[in-house]
């Protein structure tokens, strides 16, 4: 009997350092998350929304982080009314908040008091229910169910059940509604179909509840958050201003470069640079051939990959692509308003291969679309 009880003795403050430290990092998280985001509404008003949905996440594990000891010995019964006010609180605002990037909620306030309505009746009833003293019911077993159904309480939490299945029935039917709108990110998509995943383990928590099943969903929703921010900082990172193409009157010497001799990297970089930028403004012929592309650019002017990379990156480009993409972008505004091209088919003469390619460098890179430039000169 004790060689079978000693070895199960550390397991409970394993599980206790497990549950809290997870309830920590989704508190640093999300309120990370919710400063990030603060600092890009100044500027953008469809992250004020975002913002206050990762705030409220990060302050409510916070709270739960505070009471993690008492909240880990409690079991909640069958249908705990505080799981689903908190179920149904947090499909609500996750069924709202992808949507709120392109559009912020304020500005669509008619329609998000008409979808917030059930909530806040299901929340003043049973708030009402209780200040006139009925007490809520205990279910421990399923069985004792039956016995309950008709009473107001359990009504009423079945009712909010109801409600929460149909914000993440919403959830998955958003990805449809996103496809609808050709500006707005294809990653948020993804990001909805596994909200509505990870929604269902909640549903499934509350129903019967588990301390496994409450990691397994906190530390599934943290990441999903945390993937969805990182995508954002990187699409507004896309769009900052891009490095303007500077025209270069002379080659630069060919040099040997390497750190044996001492040489400035900065200076080495910039040196790699001017030739890149001498090669290209005096080889339309070459980079307007859509098949041009870095193995192409490597060998006219005699850098490996990595020196290349490394030379447009310490001029602020992101990848070579994207390099190549400016020069071909800045070629398409030159024939456009020179009247040179008759259909933005002939965005082909400029070096891309689609006209669905061009539209999307030339967003990236100028921050308007093609087709708005295409209309101010046509």
């Amino acid at each position: 009997m004790h060689g079978h009880n000693t070895p199960s003795e550390p397991i409970i403050p394993m599980i206790s350092i497990s549950f809290t430290s997870v309830l920590l990092i989704a508190t640093v998280a999300h309120l990370m998350m919710a400063a990030v985001m603060a600092l890009f509404a100044r500027h953008r008003a469809q992250y004020l929304s975002i913002t206050a949905v990762m705030g409220l996440f990060g302050f409510a594990c916070l709270v739960l982080w505070l009471f993690a000891d008492a909240i880990e010995g409690v079991t909640p019964a069958k249908l705990e009314p505080g799981l689903l006010f908190a179920l149904t609180a947090t499909v609500f605002l996750q069924s709202i908040y992808p949507l709120s990037i392109p559009m912020p909620a304020y500005l669509q306030w008619k329609r998000m008091l008409r979808y917030a309505a059930p909530v806040a009746v299901l929340f003043l009833l049973y708030g009402v229910m209780l200040l006139l003293g009925v007490h809520p019911v205990q279910i421990r077993e399923w069985s004792e169910l039956p016995d309950y159904l008709f009473t107001s309480d359990v009504l009423l939490r079945l009712a909010f059940l109801i409600l929460s299945i149909y914000y993440i029935v919403n959830m998955f039917r958003l990805p449809r509604t996103l496809l609808l709108h050709p500006d707005i990110p294809r990653y948020l998509i993804g990001y909805c179909i596994g909200l509505g995943c990870s929604s269902c383990i909640f549903v499934w928590m509350t129903i019967d509840y588990s301390p496994h099943l409450f990691l397994l969903w906190l530390v599934i929703l943290t990441l999903q958050n945390l993937y969805m921010c990182f995508r954002t900082l990187e699409t507004l990172a896309l769009t900052l201003p891009k490095p303007e193409i500077k025209t270069v009157e002379e080659e630069p010497v060919v040099e040997e470069t390497g750190e044996e001799q001492g040489e400035d990297f900065n200076e080495a970089n910039l040196h790699r640079f001017e030739r890149i930028e001498f090669w290209m403004q005096h080889h339309h012929d070459a980079w307007k051939d859509y098949s041009f592309g870095r193995d192409q650019l490597c060998e006219a002017v005699g850098l490996n990959r990595h020196l290349l990379l490394q030379s447009v990156r310490s001029q602020g480009y992101y990848n070579i692509h994207e390099y190549i993409s400016t020069y071909r972008v800045a070629e398409l505004q030159r024939m456009i308003a020179r009247g040179e091209i008759r259909t933005l088919s002939g965005c082909q003469d400029a070096g891309f291969g689609t006209v669905k390619t061009a539209r999307s460098s030339f967003e990236k890179i100028t921050g308007t679309s093609l087709d708005e430039y295409w209309a101010k000169y046509k």
